[in-house]
């Protein structure tokens, strides 16, 4: 249930819809409000301050219809503007990237803003009435509606600024980043495992039972989709309730077919069909990937936008040589992070669950594969991938870690070696890789 929450938190923040929603709502609520407030008060001591409105009814029906018009029709122009920074976002960094766009909190309270203006507006409007009719002129409400309707202008001058400055390629190569940053934060220690430092103080982490291999029954998924969310807290307490061991054969990011084992059930008899779905609902599936618990996802938007940026059709490396800094500060606050173990224990010290963990080789992998296949012959990326290489080395821990960096150096330069027909360009080539080798050789002796 947790984790079925946290999803649909999630597309509430990604929608069009929540935010503009909520401030409607609240804008009708100050609408009948304000009005009954003017009913209650009379409005002699407001006319006295000199700044509401002290015309009549029909003036005030103009105006609050003037400005109901005018809201609704920059509404219009403002989803008009955020749909073309939504295409050209999607044409030219990726459609992945939408998702990022949509969840922009400023995009969503702007055009909240006019939609709650013009309810605002559109609510005190109707109570308005003239002599004939039993004279009423809400001042009160009138004048914040005015309010509003200043406060709307300002909201339309900063979002044509702020449309302007978000598709900016660095801008969005830096919002990005950002998010890489909080979910290394998040997820490292990751949810699903403990992190280093609990682990070693932890009675030990056996090899699973002999009679695992022969007696677990594998629970398969119930439906196709990617594996966005997993509840571990869910699947533990099941686990103690039950008796139970599992180790799970998917994690966050994994693309699940319906049918195909996802957790492997110890000992294999007690799997019922009640139990099946109980473990089913642990996990959160969708139809696209999202960094809630998969941190290679924050990885693989930077990786597509240099991939793009370095395509023949674009080809623009400083989005690229852009792309390879974010990459390379993630993995340096990577690098210093005790990465996840595999294995929770109940309060009992009991084995409970074994889960698939990310490591730092196969992050590092998705950061800098794609982009070395597509940088080969550009000499520039290929330098400031070497850099970054050395960078990293400074805050790397583990010695595997450094095997990994050098691997990734060598396969750098090889690639360079074969493409870059320049001799100077691939003298300095050679040059960054030789700094960087000379960065790992120290935790590699």
């Amino acid at each position: 249930m947790k984790a079925l929450l946290l999803k649909y938190w999630d597309r509430l923040r990604s929608s069009f819809w929540f935010v503009p929603g909520a401030m409607a709502s609240l804008a009708a609520a100050l609408a009948v409000s304000a009005v009954e407030l003017d009913k209650a008060v009379a409005g002699d001591w407001l006319q006295s301050l000199g700044w509401s409105y002290s015309g009549g009814a029909a003036g005030a029906s103009l105006l609050l219809g003037t400005v109901a018009g005018s809201m609704i029709a920059i509404a219009g122009t403002v989803f008009s503007m955020t749909l073309v920074a939504l295409s050209l976002a999607s044409s030219q960094l990726g459609p992945r990237l939408l998702r990022n766009f949509m969840r922009d909190t400023t995009n969503q309270v702007v055009l909240g803003t006019f939609v709650a203006t013009f309810v605002y507006c559109l609510l005190v409007l109707r109570t308005i009435r003239r002599a004939d009719e039993g004279a009423f002129v809400p001042h009160l409400s009138v004048s914040i509606g005015v309010l509003l309707a200043v406060v709307s202008i300002g909201v339309l001058i900063y979002f044509i600024h702020h449309v302007s400055v978000s598709i900016q390629a660095d801008e969005v190569v830096a919002r990005v980043g950002k998010e890489l940053d909080d979910g290394i934060d998040r997820l490292f220690p990751g949810h699903l495992g403990k992190p280093g430092s609990e682990a070693s103080s932890a009675p030990g982490e056996p090899e699973l039972p002999e009679a695992f291999a022969r007696e677990a029954r594998p629970v398969g998924a119930l439906d196709n989709g990617y594996l966005q969310l997993i509840d571990a807290d869910t699947l533990m307490a099941l686990a103690s309730e039950e008796d139970l061991l599992l180790r799970l054969e998917r994690r966050p990011g994994h693309y699940l077919i319906k049918g195909r084992a996802i957790v492997m059930v110890w000992p294999g008899d007690r799997v019922t069909e009640t139990l099946v779905d109980k473990i089913n609902a642990a996990f959160v599936l969708g139809n696209q990937r999202t960094a809630a618990q998969d941190i290679e996802f924050s990885f693989h938007q930077l990786v597509e936008i240099a991939v793009r940026a370095l395509s023949p059709g674009i080809n623009d490396p400083f989005t690229a040589i852009a792309c390879v800094d974010r990459l390379g500060s993630a993995l340096c606050r990577l690098a210093r992070r005790d990465m996840p173990s595999s294995h929770r224990f109940d309060s009992h010290g009991r084995l409970r669950l074994v889960a698939l963990g990310s490591t730092f080789a196969g992050i590092a992998d998705t950061a800098f594969n794609q982009i070395r296949q597509s940088a080969r012959s550009n000499p520039a990326v290929a330098i400031r991938m070497l850099d970054a290489i050395a960078q990293i080395a400074g805050h790397v821990q583990r010695a595997q870690d450094a095997a990994c960096l050098q691997r990734h150096a060598g396969m750098i330069i090889r690639g360079a070696r074969e493409a870059v027909p320049e001799a100077d360009d691939l003298f300095a080539v050679e040059a960054r890789f030789t700094a960087a080798t000379q960065a790992l050789c120290e935790l590699l002796d």
